[in-house]
C-alpha cells in the first residue's frame, strides 16, 4: 500500500484510508501517556500465582511469578496490560485481570515495628521482617500509615519503613 503525506500550510494531509488507523495509535499513545504520568499508584496481585512478562504478551519471556497481596507500583496501562515495578526496582509486565485494587505494603528494612496508635512512644504491639506484607488501611499525617497484619492484628508503622503507600 503506497500513499502521500502532504503539507498545505502548517496542516499535514492524510488519505481518509489511514485516518481511522492514526486515530487509534494516538488514543492508545495518548492513554499510555496519561497513565505513565499517574504517580504512586499501586496495585496488588489478586490471585496465588501471578507470572510476571518482560512485554505485554503471553508469548513474551516470563520474568517470574509473584505471590498473592504483592504490592506492584503502576508505571503504565495498555488493553489488558500493566506495566510494574515491585519495590526491588524490577519493571515487568502483568495481565491487568491479576491485579486487584486492595492495597499492601512490604516491609523494607530488617525488621519493621508495629505500634498501637501512630506514636513511636505508644506500645508496640508486633515486629516483622522485611519482606512481609501487610493490608493498607489508611494513611495517616505524620508520616505513619494503619496497617493489618495477615493474622489480624492492627497498627500503625512509619512509612519509611515500608514500600507501597
Amino acid at each position: 500500500m503506497k500513499f502521500q503525506v502532504s503539507q498545505r500550510g502548517n496542516m499535514l494531509l492524510f488519505p481518509l484510508s489511514i485516518v481511522p488507523i492514526l486515530f487509534v495509535l494516538l488514543s492508545f499513545s495518548c492513554q499510555a501517556v496519561a497513565q505513565e504520568n499517574s504517580r504512586n499508584e499501586f496495585l496488588s496481585i489478586a490471585i496465588p500465582a501471578a507470572v510476571l512478562y518482560d512485554a505485554p504478551s503471553l508469548n513474551a519471556g516470563k520474568l517470574y511469578v509473584a505471590s498473592v497481596n504483592l504490592p506492584l507500583e503502576v508505571v503504565v496501562k495498555v488493553v489488558g496490560w500493566v506495566k510494574v515495578r515491585d519495590y526491588h526496582g524490577y519493571l515487568a509486565w502483568v495481565e491487568d485481570k491479576n491485579l486487584s485494587q486492595r492495597r499492601f505494603v512490604i516491609i523494607k528494612i530488617p525488621v519493621g515495628s508495629v505500634y498501637q496508635s501512630p506514636d513511636s512512644a505508644s506500645p508496640l504491639i508486633y515486629q516483622a521482617r522485611q519482606d512481609v506484607i501487610l493490608e493498607l488501611l489508611g494513611v495517616v499525617a505524620g508520616g505513619w500509615v494503619k496497617v493489618k497484619h495477615q493474622d489480624g492484628q492492627t497498627g500503625y508503622i512509619r512509612i519509611d519503613q515500608i514500600w507501597g503507600a
